[in-house]
């Protein structure tokens, strides 16, 4: 008995092995399938944006607003006005921006009218002295969710960077969001809830909408909202189910593509089992740096068959995947560590054939604005004239692809995981040379090593003692209120 087509299950698996499926797929999501919503895909900023504002501008009662970039710019100040408008009416607006995201892009009066407005204004994560490395946890989320009746989740932030500028002549950059209707609002929702409740008081439950109860189905899409958070990792075990389970297709598009070994292996295995497998990246990216890890990491994927291709026009920065014409996901997820393991993350899963032939149409016309790369006659990556000359350009990306190659030559000579090649003897002669400063400079001048690594203890030592005491006076709080007279006591 064959169990599945692909990603999506067809109509005539047996019950029992369709409950088994969905289980796997529901536990590895951390989400379940929710029935009964309606899809819409919407690319770039001249589709996202102005659905945006009507929604917006239509809100009654509550509007949820989360964002990791929301810039000081005409866009920025349009959304926020439009946010300040609808508090002023009496709908309750509540925003969310990432203050890593926010750096360099908003000024603290860009949130003033709404904050003026009535509306709440909370920033994540903003840096403490008592968590020295807390600012590696950013919310990476990027939606809206208006009187529990629509939600988009989407890979756009609030910025012109979005929406090009024909005076100086800069292209708008690539996109995709979706806006969903039905039962999976609710869940939506909830991850905002989420979110908000990290950064101070939470929402009353009250306030959020009951999926089971108040939510009318809007259309026949099976719909996960895969809210992913730090450390649990569901959308990375997740992204590998899809690979293993894919049968024809997997075409992903990513904007900072840098996979680990684990999910490479897993892409490998599919194209190597006849799967065509397609990876669609920037050709110019506004990171340098991991825009050149990705390329450093071209080389495995195209000797096991899977298609690269980089993006000519401005900045891509979808995320998006579509698998065997019957499952497809977008939000605000990339395929590297920071978003798998690192940030709160939001995306939309669909099972439904006819939005996984949009979302494949899309993606064979944004193939029509990419580059194909291959592998030469001498087994070297060979990218266009004008991606060599792109390159060419950048000291840090060249030195970020080379710590790259450095460490995988470093991991492999130490744990003999692999053959290493003969090209690979000058990556070892500098390793091994520069090894041996290393050690030299600790030997003659030992404080130059030292001074630094006493800072950073200082520095880690006193934000764990401070943290310690916030922590024991809490439980103090706790205390004292369990034994506050008239409190009844649980049993031990």
């Amino acid at each position: 008995m064959e169990l599945r087509e692909g990603p999506g299950l067809p109509p005539a698996v047996p019950p029992v092995a369709r409950a088994l499926a969905e289980q796997v797929f529901s536990r590895t999501a951390g989400a379940p399938l929710v029935p009964g919503n309606d899809v819409r895909i919407l690319k770039d900023s001249t589709e996202n944006y102005p659905a945006w504002r009507q929604a917006i501008d239509t809100a009654t009662r509550k509007i949820y607003f989360e964002n990791y970039i929301v810039a000081n710019d005409p866009i920025g100040r349009d959304f926020v006005a439009a946010l300040a408008a609808k508090a002023r009416a009496g709908v309750r607006v509540r925003a969310i921006y990432d203050w890593l995201g926010a750096r360099g892009e908003a000024v603290p009066g860009l949130w003033r009218p709404l904050i003026e407005a009535g509306g709440e204004v909370r920033c994540f994560n903003p840096p403490r002295l008592n968590n020295p490395f807390g600012w590696l946890t950013r919310d990476h989320r990027k939606m809206i969710a208006v009187d529990g009746r629509i939600g988009f989740v989407t890979g756009l932030c609030i910025s012109e960077k979005w929406t090009g500028n024909r005076t100086s002549g800069r292209e708008p950059w690539r996109d995709t969001g979706v806006e969903v209707r039905g039962p999976a609002v609710a869940d939506i929702e909830r991850a905002f809830a989420e979110a908000w409740a990290i950064t101070g008081s939470p929402v009353p439950p009250e306030e959020l909408v009951d999926a089971a109860g108040t939510l009318e189905p809007a259309g026949d899409m099976m719909v996960r909202v895969l809210a992913t958070v730090p450390n649990i990792a569901s959308l990375y075990r997740f992204d590998q189910l899809i690979a293993s389970v894919a049968r024809r297709t997997l075409w992903l598009t990513d904007a900072y593509f840098v996979g680990v070994a684990v999910y490479i292996q897993a892409l490998r295995a599919a194209a190597q089992d006849g799967v065509d497998v397609r990876l669609l990246v920037p050709g110019t990216s506004d990171l340098p740096v991991l825009s050149s890890l990705s390329r450093a990491g071209y080389r495995p994927l195209l000797e096991a068959g899977i298609r690269v291709f980089e993006w000519n026009g401005a900045m891509l920065h979808a995320k998006t995947a579509v698998a065997d014409g019957r499952w497809a996901r977008v939000g605000s997820s990339n395929l590297n560590l920071s978003s798998w393991l690192g940030n709160y993350e939001l995306d939309i899963a669909v099972e439904d054939p006819e939005f996984a032939a949009q979302m494949e149409a899309m993606y064979e016309e944004d193939l029509t604005r990419a580059t194909e790369i291959v592998l030469s006659a001498r087994n070297r990556v060979r990218p266009t004239a004008r991606h060599a000359r792109r390159h060419r350009s950048g000291s840090t990306s060249r030195a970020a692809a080379g710590a790259l190659r450095l460490g995988n030559t470093m991991g492999a000579a130490i744990s003999n995981r692999r053959v290493l090649g003969p090209a690979e003897a000058t990556t070892l002669l500098g390793l091994g040379v520069a090894l041996l400063v290393f050690a030299a400079v600790s030997v003659l001048w030992p404080l130059a090593v030292a001074i630094p690594l006493a800072l950073l203890a200082v520095w880690v030592a006193i934000s764990s003692l401070v943290r310690a005491r916030e922590l024991r006076a809490l439980r103090e709080r706790d205390e004292q209120a369990g034994s506050a007279p008239g409190k009844q006591q649980e049993p031990g």
